[in-house]
């Protein structure tokens, strides 16, 4: 949002929405599917935070058969054993990727046997969230009549959310989507410039930026899950501050099982932070918040970074930009800083970034006066 400046919409209590959404992830660019995860893991934490909250969530994955190990699974795999009332995964398909020209029999019926186990959770009323990873492609493959999949998405329950996510969103689809977000990749301007290898940077006007960002921590506290020892994160979020954000209850749970994989912090007051209201806690915060982001870049500890919403603390001059190009340009060369937040100039330290999805917004149910939903949205 913008009010002279960046504004950040934090977890303060507010009326929530009912009516469930269609949610649409794509592009070329990266984090459509760290986005479904994001969304995932908020929803655990809800139901984590408020047990007799009716939630679950199917984490339906087509194009990514169970023979490949995916990072992410560690860490459902640890939720499912604590909470196995929140969370269903299901995989199908092949292991590899392919083309158009490479469909083959058993492709169509993995994806055949994929929206049976979806429409089969539509019917069956026990979940709050579904999603649909690599759907988009499915259907731009032909390996599901598109017709078919708008037909039940139309009638799902009222208060169901629909992720779906992938490249080659059909058109109908995406006429019946509440929720649009595209994510392009933004090539350096200066082809000598290539960036510095694990800086990555989510940002834009679109819904999916912080989401990408809990998606990609989850698939690193997977991987230390799978791999004791092999990488530590650090999940650091500005402008945040307050207790309402629902990841908290499921991070929280991670860290109480794998204390040495993850680490969690938040600062911020729990209000929004204009240009022409900051206070002086504002800046105090920040500063806070890049002291413990600075040491852990340094550190070499920990293999995974997330600065949430470091973009629109710079923007709004609450962090000068030189001491983070710094802190990135020495940090460990096998750590990954991931960056998040929207703002109106961009930094200098975007020059370091190998990737770089700008997250464009095609449409957003908020922007038609729709409330945000606790466990989807914060």
């Amino acid at each position: 949002m913008t009010r002279n400046g960046i504004g950040i919409r934090t977890a303060q209590v507010r009326q929530e929405r009912v009516t469930g959404q269609i949610h649409v992830y794509d592009g070329v660019g990266k984090g459509k599917s760290q986005a479904a995860l994001g969304v995932v893991l908020r929803s655990i934490g809800l139901g984590i935070k408020t047990p007799n909250h009716a939630n679950r969530v199917l984490l339906l994955r087509f194009l990514k058969g169970p023979e490949r190990d995916y990072d992410e699974d560690g860490a459902i795999a640890a939720l499912q054993r604590g909470f196995p009332h929140l969370i269903d995964q299901v995989r199908t398909g092949r292991a590899e990727y392919f083309g158009a020209d490479e469909v083959i029999t058993f492709d169509r019926e993995e994806a055949a046997r994929g929206w049976d186990v979806a429409k089969g959770a539509f019917a069956s009323g026990l979940y709050s969230v579904v999603v649909l990873d690599e759907i988009n492609p499915v259907l731009n493959l032909g390996l599901l009549d598109i017709d078919d999949v708008v037909k039940s998405l139309k009638s799902k329950p009222h208060d169901l959310e629909i992720i779906a996510t992938g490249r080659g969103t059909p058109q109908k689809l995406l006429d019946i989507a509440d929720l649009h977000s595209e994510m392009k990749p933004q090539l350096q301007e200066n082809a000598e410039n290539k960036g510095l290898e694990g800086v990555e940077i989510y940002t834009g006007a679109g819904k999916g930026k912080s989401t990408s960002a809990l998606g990609k921590a989850l698939k690193a506290i997977g991987r230390g899950i799978n791999h004791p020892g092999s990488t530590r994160v650090l999940i650091m979020q500005w402008l945040k501050g307050g207790s309402g954000y629902t990841e908290d209850a499921a991070i929280d749970a991670l860290h109480q099982s794998y204390p040495e994989v993850v680490d969690h912090q938040r600062c911020g007051r729990d209000a929004i932070v204009w240009r022409n209201s900051r206070q002086e806690l504002d800046y105090v915060e920040a500063e806070r918040g890049w002291e413990i982001a600075k040491t852990a870049i340094a550190s070499g500890l920990y293999k995974t970074i997330i600065l949430d919403e470091l973009n629109p603390t710079v923007d709004l001059e609450l962090l000068p930009v030189e001491p983070i190009v710094q802190a990135l340009l020495r940090k460990p060369r096998d750590t990954e800083v991931i960056i998040t937040g929207r703002c109106q100039n961009q930094p200098a330290y975007f020059d370091l970034a190998t990737v770089h999805s700008e997250v464009y917004c095609h449409k957003h149910y908020a922007n038609q006066g729709v409330e945000l939903k606790r466990g989807v949205d914060f």
